[in-house]
């Protein structure tokens, strides 16, 4: 380990290791773009002098958030007025909302969505996320520009190109090889490739045999969306005479490499076949709300032994909102206050999040792992930080309240300023692209969208 020595000091260390340790008045030394010592202040000033000190006091530090599921292109439709029929399930929602914006975004769009959502995601707390983008009309090169705007903003991104044949055989050959050429592409910055499909109820056994290939050839993770709505688990039972998941498995697509978004509909014996093969899931529980879909059976998975990560789907940025309402969504399900912890929903969106993508050197605080880390700063410090961080985290923080971001030991965003790219330019920029986006989608004006009636 060589480098720049910086010293995290005097903050309630939320380490997230194999132990779970927190500590008090604890400090986190980086050097270089690795963790080189965590501990008390006094053991970890051992380590040498750091050539930089950054104070902590009545902060969280702690491994930087990790989104296991995305869409950045999501952020284009947040406030539009679509002059659509309102769905009235979550099929037509594809068809009607998803699939007819897919249509219309080109590379520009790719960029200009993705460095949107990177500075959101920057700014709150998240350092790194999967994300799976889609665009008919725009497959070749799209995964280059959205490395662009990772790059630009400095986070971490797993990114892939949405591969499905719901219009053509020819359509699913080309996303998928977007994905490989991505994959095979030298110098990636902080970008990284990976397989995804878009569902089984819009793509072929032969596809899916062709992405579990490509995967594994690249060493790379794969994923794809598994009954979120009950219109999955239907198909596959019409056509193949199976359950969505019995259908995965038997053409070979689950195992530790795959990351299966949403699964809300699964049986019991589908929910054991996905504990038995390792296979890891990546939850969503505001945009499940959001669509209406239905609640996923957390508990049970948990109980099988099922890695399940915590993801938003492309809908809310700050992850923080997206653990409190997993902790609320499932109490409230239940009818019960016990049914998952705090500390669970934490390692959803750390460590566990870091394990789904075989992301080793993420995840948690410890020497020798890569330096992500934020630093958490309450705007009122009501009560002392001297209770469970867990609960203090998941009911107490906003991503408004993060003050430091670190990705690789590089200070990436501090005051919630972003230091990498010029915020005012750069939204500028992202408002004169989506801005005509909205113009090609037909979105109403203002004045077409219905008042407010008061009573």
């Amino acid at each position: 380990m060589s480098g720049e020595k910086t010293l995290i000091r005097d903050g309630l260390v939320v380490t997230m290791d194999a132990d779970r340790r927190v500590v008090s008045r604890g400090a986190v030394m980086v050097e270089g773009d690795r963790i080189a010592a965590v501990g008390g202040v006094d053991d970890v000033l051992r380590y040498g002098k750091p050539d930089r000190v950054v104070e902590a006091r009545d902060s969280i530090v702690m491994p930087g958030l990790i989104c296991a599921h995305t869409h950045l292109y999501g952020i284009a439709l947040r406030g539009a007025a679509l002059n659509i029929k309102p769905p009235s399930d979550f099929l037509q929602i594809l068809q009607r909302v998803w699939w007819p914006l897919d249509e219309k975004l080109n590379n520009d769009d790719a960029y200009a969505t993705a460095l949107a959502a990177c500075m959101e995601f920057a700014l709150s707390g998240t350092t790194a996320f999967a994300d799976t983008y889609s665009a008919p009309n725009g497959i070749e090169g799209s995964l280059d520009r959205i490395a662009e705007a990772v790059n630009k903003v400095g986070i971490r991104g797993i990114i892939s190109f949405e591969a499905t044949e719901r219009r053509s055989e020819e359509e699913g050959r080309r996303g998928l090889e977007e994905n490989i050429r991505f994959l095979k592409r030298g110098d990636r910055g902080r970008a990284i490739g990976m397989i995804s499909l878009h569902a089984s109820f819009t793509i072929s056994d032969d596809l899916i045999r062709a992405g579990v290939e490509a995967a594994e050839k690249y060493k790379a993770p794969l994923t794809i969306h598994v009954s979120e709505g009950p219109n999955d688990v239907y198909h596959n039972i019409e056509r193949y005479g199976k359950r969505t998941v019995e259908r995965l498995r038997d053409v070979g697509l689950l195992s530790e490499r795959a990351v299966l978004a949403h699964c809300v509909h699964l049986n019991v014996e589908e929910i054991r076949i996905l504990g038995e093969t390792k296979t890891n899931v990546a939850h969503n529980p505001m945009s499940n709300m959001l669509n209406a879909v239905g609640v996923q059976p957390l508990p049970e998975m948990l109980a099988n032994g099922v890695n399940v990560s915590l993801g938003n789907d492309g809908y809310v940025f700050d992850m923080f909102e997206n653990m409190r309402s997993c902790f609320l969504l499932h109490r409230v399900a239940r009818r019960d206050p016990g049914v998952i912890s705090a500390q669970k929903v934490v390692e959803m969106a750390t460590i566990d999040a870091a394990r789904a993508y075989g992301l080793r050197e993420l995840g948690s605080l410890e020497p020798g792992k890569k330096a992500d880390i934020i630093i958490i700063r309450p705007k009122i410090l009501a009560t002392p930080l001297t209770g469970s961080p867990y609960n203090y985290i998941v009911n107490g923080i906003k991503g408004g309240d993060v003050t430091h971001v670190f990705v690789d030991g590089e200070l990436i965003a501090e005051n919630q300023r972003l230091l990498k790219v010029a915020q005012e330019e750069a939204q500028k920029e992202v408002l004169g692209i989506i801005g005509r986006l909205w113009e090609r989608l037909g979105s109403s004006p203002l004045e077409a969208v219905e008042p407010l009636k008061l009573r």
